[in-house]
This record gives C-alpha cells, sequence and structure tokens, in this order.
C-alpha cells in the first residue's frame, strides 16, 4: 500500500481550476519530485495534502486514513510535516528555540502543565538531533533572522524533521540561493535523506536538483499530470519538453 494516495483531487477557484483531477501514489522511502511551470498547480496541491485547502473533489489518503476535510494540525499530527515556498521561521527566536517548539508542536500532550517539563526535554533533544542532522549545531543560540538565507532553509528543514514526520513536504527549498548555497543545501539534503530513508514530496524549478535527489518525477501543467516516470523518462517526454519551452539541457 502506497504511503500517500491521491485520487481525482480538483481544486477550483471560481471559473480557474488549479488542481485538475490529479491521482498519485507516493511509495514508502520514496523522493517524489513534483514540477511543472509557474502557475502549474504545484504550492496548491502541497496545501490540498496540508488541509491548508479543502478539495472540490477528490481525496487525499496518507498511510491508510482519508485526510480529506481533516484540520492542519490533524494532518501535522498524523505524520505529515512541510516547508514553504517563503520561509516560515521565528525570527526574533534562537535557531534552536525554532526547532524545539516545531518539534513540541508534534506531540500530543504539547501544551500541558503537569509533566509538561518531559515534553520540553523530549523536544529539545530532537531539536538537538535534527541541527545536528543538517549542520546547525554550532549556530543554535544564534537569532534566527541573521542566518544567512541558505541556513534559514535549512532550519526550515530542521523544523520539520524535529517533527518526526513519515512524509515530508519540501516546497522550492533552494529558492532564492546562490549557486553555492544550492550546492552545499543540496549536498546536505542528499546525505539526510539517504541516512534517514524518509518518504519525501518535492516541489523544486531548479532541475539539476530534482535529478539529484528524486527516484520519480510528476509533471503539472495547467494544474493536471501531463508526465509521471523516472528522471530520464521524464527528462525525454516531449510533452514535458513542450510545457517548458526549450526542454531540458
Amino acid at each position: 500500500m502506497a504511503l500517500l494516495e491521491l485520487d481525482e483531487l480538483t481544486r477550483r477557484f471560481g471559473g480557474l481550476v488549479a488542481i485538475d483531477h490529479v491521482s498519485m501514489r507516493v511509495e514508502e522511502g520514496e523522493v517524489r519530485a513534483v514540477i511543472g511551470p509557474n502557475g502549474a498547480g504545484k504550492s496548491t496541491l502541497f496545501n490540498l495534502i496540508t488541509g491548508i485547502l479543502k478539495p472540490s473533489q477528490g481525496s487525499v489518503r496518507f498511510a491508510g486514513e482519508r485526510l480529506t476535510g481533516q484540520s492542519v494540525s490533524r494532518v501535522s499530527q498524523r505524520g505529515i510535516a512541510r516547508t514553504f515556498q517563503l520561509t516560515a521561521i521565528f525570527r526574533e527566536m534562537s535557531v534552536r528555540d525554532n526547532v524545539r517548539l516545531a518539534a513540541q508542536a508534534r506531540e500530543p500532550r504539547r501544551w500541558q502543565f503537569h509533566g509538561g517539563g518531559a515534553v520540553f526535554e523530549a523536544a529539545g533533544r530532537r531539536a538537538d538531533a535534527a541541527l545536528e542532522r543538517l549542520g546547525l549545531s554550532a549556530i543554535g543560540d544564534r537569532l534566527a533572522g541573521l542566518l544567512s538565507h541558505g541556513d534559514q532553509r535549512l532550519l526550515e528543514v530542521a523544523m520539520a524533521l524535529a517533527q518526526k514526520p513519515r512524509l515530508l513536504l519540501l516546497d522550492e527549498p533552494t529558492q532564492g540561493l546562490s549557486v553555492e548555497e544550492t550546492a552545499e543545501t543540496v549536498e546536505t539534503l542528499s546525505k539526510v535523506l539517504a541516512e534517514s530513508g524518509m518518504t519525501v514530496l518535492l516541489v523544486e524549478h531548479d532541475m539539476d536538483v530534482v535529478f539529484r535527489l528524486a527516484h520519480r518525477i510528476t509533471v503539472l501543467h495547467r494544474g493536471a499530470v501531463i508526465a509521471d516516470g523516472l528522471p530520464e523518462e521524464v527528462k525525454q517526454d516531449g510533452a514535458v519538453q513542450t510545457a517548458y519551452l526549450g526542454g531540458f539541457d
């Protein structure tokens, strides 16, 4: 059974069909990239999976459970974590406190008064582990808002990892990074994903990053799936090359 199953998922905004009958199966341990031109519906798809948006039609199933209609917090509690296209961090807090709060939010008794110390300590341990995996331990006491853009993107990944997700959604993790920062970020992500065997859904505009990280690629165009397959298969697909107006190098 696939970990994530999308069945005829559709989202309309008035007369605009942003996601058009998308069906997809993501297997446990798979790194799946979702690519497409600007406006193809990639971020909308993430918002439907995580409960930020409700579908007009179709369903989302995760680990056999129907998620359609459930709240964002319930989806997170089930084991789905994500990053955002625009970095979402607490800039006035330390790096470590950002990650600790993310870890604490995953706990079912996260805000209780009695016994809260144990939850706090457990969240701290997960935060330290996530920072170490992303190579951020040395800057754990630094204010998050003072980090370079590349380190802020990695911090957001650390916040997601600290939630112990079964499925990690990465929305444009290299957006706004320099060539050097992109190379460093991809190297770090490649190592973390290989070591963890985590299931990942990746939205990314940089095709070099996609071909480096993804096991399989789904291509969206105007909200619909126009191709799905192994990276080399997708790279040679005529419909994909047409959608990208010039194809891949």
